[in-house]
């Protein structure tokens, strides 16, 4: 299946050539258009309060299908570093916690904060062979946010389960491109804000039965609670938490949960297999564009693609009218779903320039 070019036309207009959705991707139309009717609600008085919870259930169930996991065991919140920290609080102190090498801030400073844990760190490559006896925790991203490098998955979800280590995967640079089953994993956290085309505000963890057992929701508050909006959940202590992983919501921001229902809609609509085939297609063409003008590129088929050595061009890119981003060096160049190949002429031609 092709995506469909009037279907983009119709829910994207972006004013540059944009290949920046690893730093945040763009609104759809729809989107957009949610946040301006609950903003003006919102302006009038609305009768039921700052938002509709249905849309937050919505996103959630649609972030559940497009990640092939159960909605029980999907939690909603604002970012990803406070579901990290939730995990990290769980552990005992001591605990081995391993980390590929330049992994994302948000992914390791909430187990660094605490003080009292160990942890280890291994080139992207070697993770799955680092994973050890005592090893608790294996901590790390599906697509490294630098380089756009994707991790052997099955290799490293295999050694944890040899030696008895949980996993935390976060997907917040592949979810919406890279097809992903959550339910592999014993917790994912993923930002809304990218791939997944919806504003900042907008998170999502997700958590297996098994490991519901050992996490605490150490943030429960109303929306924590089993039976919403009754007067003893409203009051007093919660004495009865969710059956499920809403245990671990956080209160919704509804504007940007009104713009991610419709966002996840259209993902699905669409499919993330026809998404993957599209972005890494075009990710492809821009490598072998760019290994022709005698630039090379990280090797893989991502659908980020890096150049080496070439950060410092991104702000001249961005000038032209081309908005890319610098990240540890790399030129970190970014396709998605309502990109083109006549994006990666555009790039192309410029950096060629």
């Amino acid at each position: 299946m092709e995506i469909s070019q009037t279907l983009i036309g119709a829910e994207f207009t972006p004013r540059a050539t944009y290949l920046n959705t690893a730093t945040n991707g763009l609104l759809p139309r729809r989107s957009v258009r949610a946040v301006a009717a609950l903003a003006e609600e919102l302006a009038e008085g609305r009768p039921g309060g700052s938002g509709d919870w249905q849309a937050v259930n919505a996103a959630r169930r649609s972030f559940a299908r497009l990640t092939g996991i159960d909605e029980e065991r999907v939690a909603v919140g604002g970012s990803v570093s406070v579901h990290v920290e939730l995990i990290a609080a769980s552990l005992a102190p001591g605990a081995e916690v391993l980390f590929p090498e330049g992994e994302y801030a948000s992914v390791i400073t909430p187990f660094s904060v605490r003080g009292d844990l160990k942890l280890r760190y291994a080139p992207l490559d070697e993770l799955a062979e680092a994973v050890r006896p005592g090893t608790a925790l294996v901590a790390f991203s599906a697509v490294q946010s630098s380089d756009g490098r994707v991790a052997d998955l099955a290799a490293v979800r295999a050694a944890a389960a040899a030696h008895g280590a949980r996993t935390l995967l976060d997907s917040s640079q592949s979810a919406g491109w890279l097809p992903l089953a959550a339910g592999e994993w014993d917790y994912t956290v993923t930002a809304g804000y990218k791939f997944l085309l919806g504003p900042r505000g907008v998170s999502f963890l997700t958590v297996t039965e098994d490991a519901q057992d050992v996490l605490l929701p150490a943030h429960a508050g109303t929306f924590a609670a089993e039976h919403l909006w009754q007067t003893h959940t409203l009051y007093g202590p919660i004495t009865e938490l969710a059956h499920s992983a809403r245990r671990y919501d956080e209160s919704p921001a509804y504007l940007s949960y009104h713009a991610a229902e419709q966002s996840l809609a259209l993902l699905e609509e669409i499919g993330v297999e026809t998404v993957h085939a599209h972005a890494t297609g075009l990710a492809r063409q821009f490598r072998n564009a760019l290994r022709e003008r005698g630039m090379e590129p990280l090797a893989g088929d991502s659908a980020i693609v890096a150049v080496p050595g070439l950060g410092d061009r991104a702000a001249e890119l961005a000038d032209a009218g081309v908005l890319v981003s610098g990240r540890a060096g790399n030129l970190r160049v970014t396709f998605h779903l309502y990109n083109t190949a006549a994006d990666v002429d555009r790039v192309m031609e410029c950096l060629a320039g």
